[in-house]
């Protein structure tokens, strides 16, 4: 039998909302402000969600520092960038800041992890350890994994924004000539494609995760045992 009350759990339900909201909620927000303006304001519809894409990851990360206590790292680069290359956007009249904003806050996850291992340690394990116990090698394993999808994450929107083909982009900086997308299914994919691709990545390492967490446990129950004896 459990021994959390209706209380607790209700609580614990609210708080893993209210992360998830912090989390996802200025990349809802930035997609619905752009398909809204596209309507009233067409031209200026980028730049509108720009603006209040800047607004809503600044209060996302005031009300996980007020009201949760915590300082999500992630979240604080994400919020740095997009203030730096939102305003560059708004300032200078021009999208391509905010298209390359995925690549470079991407690219920054990538080496962040992998500079982490140069200088010694798991960054990853820094982040997450506190949530659940694996050995070294399955931690290295797991941030050698995130960083090179978040290399895929990088070269996808690379790929994605050099190919919209409604914005005033120069030729030369498309690969690809039969490929061709709208400005729109840039931002919605933001929300509709990377965060399923989120969700599929961490679902492919739940195995190994699970695999070397049970090692972990059972490793240190047989030191507790021995120490015991």
């Amino acid at each position: 039998m459990s021994d959390a009350t209706p209380d607790t759990a209700s609580s614990k339900t609210i708080g893993q909302s209210s992360k998830l909201l912090v989390d996802v909620g200025p990349a809802a927000i930035f997609m619905i402000t752009y398909n809204v303006a596209k309507r009233l304001a067409e031209d200026q519809a980028i730049y509108w969600a720009t603006g209040i894409f800047m607004l809503a990851t600044a209060a996302a990360v005031v009300y996980a520092v007020i009201t949760q206590k915590r300082f999500p790292p992630m979240l604080a680069v994400t919020f740095v960038i997009v203030t730096l290359f939102g305003g560059m956007t708004i300032y200078l009249q021009d999208p391509i800041f905010i298209f390359i904003k995925p690549t470079i806050i991407n690219l920054i996850f990538c080496f962040a992890i992998l500079f982490s291992f140069a200088l010694g340690f798991n960054v990853w394990k820094r982040l997450f350890g506190s949530i659940y116990s694996m050995p070294e090698h399955a931690w290295v394993m797991l941030g050698i994994r995130w960083a090179l999808f978040f290399a895929f994450l990088a070269l996808l929107n690379e790929v994605m924004w050099r190919h919209i083909v409604d914005a005033d982009l120069p030729e030369t900086m498309r690969w690809f000539a039969g490929l061709e997308l709208t400005e729109g299914f840039w931002v919605n994919f933001r929300f509709f494609g990377t965060f399923p691709l989120f969700f599929l990545f961490v679902l492919a390492n739940v195995p190994m995760t699970l695999k070397y967490a049970k090692a972990a446990d059972e490793d240190g129950d047989s030191e507790a045992e021995q120490q015991d004896a």
